[in-house]
């Protein structure tokens, strides 16, 4: 019997991903040479705003590493050409466009509601995804997961501290990991993640579906020419002597755009070269991320996300003013407020007792803040958020001149994920008795998933993701909107409703 691998997952970025640990094989993977002298990295430059500090998300995967990428002026040259893709008919991008019909409950049940029943979870899911595309469709199952994953992580930090999470960066780390896994351990991610909702609401779909949105993502959010900067990168890195199947290799190449190299985790090169590669990919954001690597390490999937977004509406720096900001009933900081005058779309939650601003960005992407009226309403706040709610607030908001002021601030997390996954039902993952046959022939299992991510928001922009209208009002009779105690962000691509990052900020003053 074959000792178990340890199976290695890390998320960095502020759209984090996964690093995996698996039993690499040597057949048909590409030389470790080859990736750093002819590197391809995966996502577009969508042409951003200047001067701003970027939102870098990463996934780890033990498989791709870079060798000598020149930073300046590689991204043209390095990053996949959609366009060429499409024009040469090898993919049908108008799949994730469709809309299929899907049997929908009855008008009365209440889809904003958290119901215990499953049943009538299920008719508010469906509900939820009629009329939408299947790409929004899969988007808003991320995005459940996204949130349930956020109120886990706040379950474990202090009421003080920051979070920042990049949900569709996990998301896709997950969708790709599940392509390794036999069928038992894959319907547990289909399960705790929610694509056996996706692929359950229609019988247009089966699992693959899945991995064929994941790939229209990619080709939706970074394509060129939207005024932002969206980048996604995804790295697969294998033990030179441990043999990885055939299909998983042609899969992840397909769908992810992620192709199997051939390295040493030993070699104390391969952290240079790594590092090195994930500095210059994210903009100098992340440095030197992998400390160091287990040599017995078998397969790392690292997923790099940045985005560099500039306001439609900047903040005149000379606004910017010193100002009290309240992180408690009992302390206050003085923070950089930026200050803006303008037409701002904006409502008011009555029943969940906060107040919403989106500020958009050049592009169809916009920053969602969700302000508590009260200084310690975050709780309820966080323990209601869902895609419905989301929705609710952008069908209802009014346009008219606002006055906006929101602290300047940069975060910087780093969380390890497999506690708090294990609680949302994603255990085989982490065990012995995990099923990576799909894979590789060596039994492996995972022991390492963490999750780092940097964003910054200053005057420029940011650098780094027939309804009830119960309780619900138009802000109509505010004219300001000022942030001075703790808020809920989120930043949604609206093309594809893709919940990219998420996070609160309790503390400004605190990276």
């Amino acid at each position: 019997m074959s000792v178990p691998y340890v199976f290695s997952m890390w998320v960095l970025g502020a759209v984090s991903v996964a690093c995996l640990l698996v039993a690499p094989s040597l057949a048909e993977i590409k030389d470790l040479g080859s990736h750093f002298a002819d590197p391809e990295p995966r996502g577009f430059e969508v042409g951003g705003g200047a001067d701003m500090e970027a939102v870098p998300l990463e996934f780890h995967k033990e498989n791709t590493v870079t060798n000598d990428l020149l930073f300046d002026g590689f991204e043209d040259d390095d990053y996949i050409d959609f366009d060429k893709i499409l024009a040469a008919g090898s993919d049908d991008y108008t799949e994730g466009d469709e809309i299929d019909e899907i049997a929908t409950p009855a008008p009365d049940i209440d889809i904003f509601a958290e119901p215990s029943d499953p049943k009538i979870r299920r008719a508010r899911l469906l509900r939820l995804f009629h009329g939408r595309s299947r790409l929004q469709r899969l988007n808003i199952v991320n995005a459940h997961f996204g949130f349930n994953l956020y109120r886990s992580i706040r379950n474990d930090v202090n009421q003080s501290d920051n979070i920042l999470l990049a949900p569709a960066g996990i998301s896709v780390a997950m969708g790709m990991m599940s392509l390794g896994a036999g069928s038992g351990t894959r319907d547990q991610i289909y399960g705790a993640l929610g694509f056996a909702d996706f692929v359950n609401a229609s019988h247009h779909y089966d699992n693959t579906t899945v991995h064929k949105l994941f790939r229209k993502l990619t080709h939706r959010l970074f394509r060129r020419n939207f005024g932002y900067t969206l980048r996604s990168v995804n790295d697969v890195y294998v033990k030179r002597e441990v043999a990885v199947k055939d299909a998983f290799r042609a899969e992840t190449k397909a769908f992810y755009f992620a192709e199997p190299q051939s390295v040493d985790f030993g070699d104390p090169a391969f952290l240079d070269k790594a590092n090195s590669r994930i500095l210059k990919l994210t903009k100098g954001l992340i440095k030197e991320p992998l400390k160091s690597v287990d040599p017995n390490m078998v397969l790392m999937l690292l997923n790099y996300l940045y985005f560099k977004g500039a306001w439609e509406q900047k903040f005149p720096k000379e606004m910017t003013h010193y100002r009290n900001f309240r992180v408690n009933e009992k302390t206050n900081v003085r923070v950089p407020m930026m200050t803006n005058k303008g037409n701002y779309l904006a409502a008011a939650d009555h029943e969940l007792q906060c107040d919403i601003l989106q500020l958009p960005y050049t592009g169809e992407i916009s920053m969602l803040i969700a302000l508590p009226s009260k200084i310690n309403g975050m709780r309820t706040l966080e323990q209601e958020i869902s895609p419905t709610v989301v929705k609710k607030w952008l069908k209802n908001m009014t346009n008219r001149t606002r006055e906006v002021a929101i602290p300047r601030f940069k975060l910087e997390q780093n969380y390890d994920l497999i506690a708090n996954l294990k609680e949302m039902g994603l255990t085989d993952l982490f065990q012995e008795s995990g099923d990576f046959s799909a894979m590789t022939s060596d039994k492996v299992h995972m022991s390492w998933l963490k999750h780092q991510g940097t964003i910054t928001v200053n005057e420029e922009g940011t650098e780094a993701a027939a309804l009830t209208q119960v309780g619900f009002m138009p802000l109509s009779s505010q004219i300001r909107f000022t942030a001075d105690r703790p808020f809920l962000f989120l930043i949604y691509e609206h093309r594809t409703d893709c919940l990219v990052f998420m996070g609160r900020v309790v503390n400004p003053s605190q990276n």
